[in-house]
């Protein structure tokens, strides 16, 4: 099995949106640079970062997100940004006639969400979108790796990273630093007691 990976742009001060859910400047470094992510998307960014987000998006296999994030991208239209498969997790189902052909899949827990994710992407990584679900997975103990790519941005408020975690929780020193332009990539192993 892949490792399941949590990852989401992040403010300095650990907010994936501000109170509104608007991202402001998270994502300006996607189209900051002049080196294309991947043919057909629209997104160019440093060389650096495109030598880090390359094959971290190709080892995905599966992606978990919240229902929210479905709602605001409206599901990327069937095409997620990386990966083939993505687990939502809902107690509402899939929407009537949404992208019959996408593999999309509605799962009402997060624990079910992950392990359908899992299944879904075989050797491959899973990744769970930071914010609430991501957090509810980091607490249950099923995320191996924390990947952030920190902004220097500070929203003061917002939605959190790690959502309503409110315990501590330890995590290795990180074994990937890439400094980008205007993104801080670093990814950190889960400490397991």
């Amino acid at each position: 099995m892949g490792a399941v990976v949590m990852h989401n742009v992040v403010s300095v001060d650990g907010f994936i949106a501000d109170r509104d859910d608007q991202i402001g400047p998270l994502f300006d470094w996607y189209y900051n640079g002049d080196t294309e992510l991947a043919g057909g998307v629209p997104m160019k960014v440093s060389r650096v970062s495109a030598g880090y987000v390359r094959p971290m998006w190709a080892s995905i296999g599966a992606t978990v997100i919240g229902r929210r994030l479905f709602d605001m991208t409206n599901g990327w239209e069937g095409s997620p940004p990386a990966g083939e498969h993505v687990v939502v997790v809902s107690h509402r189902p899939k929407p009537e006639g949404w992208h019959p052909e996408a593999s999309y899949h509605f799962v009402a827990d997060v624990a079910e969400a992950v392990a359908k994710a899992r299944e879904l992407a075989g050797e491959r990584t899973v990744a769970v979108a930071a914010g609430d679900v991501g957090g509810q997975a980091f607490a249950l103990g099923l995320v191996d790796e924390v990947a952030m790519d920190v902004v220097p941005v500070v929203f003061g408020s917002g939605k959190r990273y790690f959502g309503s975690v409110d315990a501590q929780h330890l995590l290795e020193d990180p074994h990937v630093v890439v400094q980008g332009d205007r993104v801080l990539h670093l990814l950190y192993r889960v400490r397991r007691p």
